[in-house]
This record gives C-alpha cells, structure tokens and sequence, in this order.
C-alpha cells in the first residue's frame, strides 16, 4: 500500500512560492534523489503548470537540472483538474472523483506518492488520504502568498526533524 506525502519548500511564516527562494545544491540534490525514488504524483492544476518546465530539456541546464528533468519525466503523474482538456507524457487527467481515484492509487501500488499543491492537499486531508507531511523550512519570511495549509491544519504530530541543507530543517508530520 502507497503512502501519500504532503511535502514543500515553505517560508518561516508559513507560505509557499518558488519563486520567492530556491532550494541549495544540497536541497536540489535531495529534491533529485526524492523524485527518482518516487512510485508517482497527484498534481493539481497549478503546480502541475508550474511543472511541465520539467517536460523539455533547456540549453542553459546544469546536469542536476537534467538529471531532475528526467526523474521527473519518468515517474507516474496524475492531474486533477476540471479546466484541463489534456495532460502531457506519462500523465493522467483526473477530472472527478478524485477520492475514489487516489483511495485505489494507494490501495494497489507501493511505495510513495506525493501531493503537489497546498488547494489539493487541502481536500486529499479533509478526505484523511494524506499520511505525512514534510514542511522544507527556508529562513526567509514572506508575509504573503499561498500558505502551505490551505485551510484548517490538521492536528498533526511531529515525528521527525532534519537538517536537509545550510539552512533548511525539515520537519516531519503525521495525522494525530
């Protein structure tokens, strides 16, 4: 059975936006090694747009931009979205019953699945899918945007803490 995991770079004061701070090489490794060791991902609308930079090798890239690009090309996606007509490679539209869809993606394969989203997450956790989240702590405070919580925060209990890079602790949660 999959475990579904929650996890974003995030800032101090809690929000969401990568184009606001960028992970270190240490961080972008761990990002790298991450995506390759993944059973796949369930991407709302947005982030998955954010994404497909991913789909189409850039002359400017470093190897480890390359070797993320690939990873991420290869694993399983699935989109949920009531806008979009059509997904691109190695993808899958899911335009309703998302609860039915991810309860299978879970019940029938191994390993790990992430979320990819705070608006996604937010309703895979009123549905009680998600199994952990990992908040990737930058020290920088932001004041505004997308918070990593869309809504009411679960209750939730720490199980671990990681250093990830210079400046990034990671903190591990499970539902309570």
């Amino acid at each position: 059975m999959a475990k579904l995991v929650f996890g974003m770079n995030q800032s101090l004061d809690g929000y969401v936006d990568h184009q606001e701070f960028a992970p270190g090489p240490a961080l972008f490794r761990h990002w790298i090694d991450h995506v390759h060791g993944l059973t796949g991902s369930v991407y709302g609308r947005r982030m998955y747009e954010i994404m497909r930079y991913w789909d189409e090798d850039r002359p400017e890239w470093t190897p480890e931009l390359s070797e993320f690009a690939v990873a991420w090309r290869r694993q399983p996606k699935w989109v949920v979205s009531r806008s979009l007509k059509s997904v691109g490679p190695n993808a899958t539209l899911v335009e309703d019953d998302i609860e039915a869809v991810v309860r299978g993606l879970k019940a029938r394969l191994p390993g790990e699945i992430t979320v990819s989203g705070p608006d996604l997450a937010r309703s895979l956790t009123d549905l009680g899918l998600v199994d952990e989240y990992r908040l990737y702590i930058h020290p920088v405070v932001l004041g505004r945007g997308k918070p990593f919580f869309a809504g009411p925060r679960p209750p939730l209990r720490l199980v671990s803490t990681d250093h990830v890079d210079e400046d990034v602790v990671r903190l591990t949660y499970v539902p309570a």
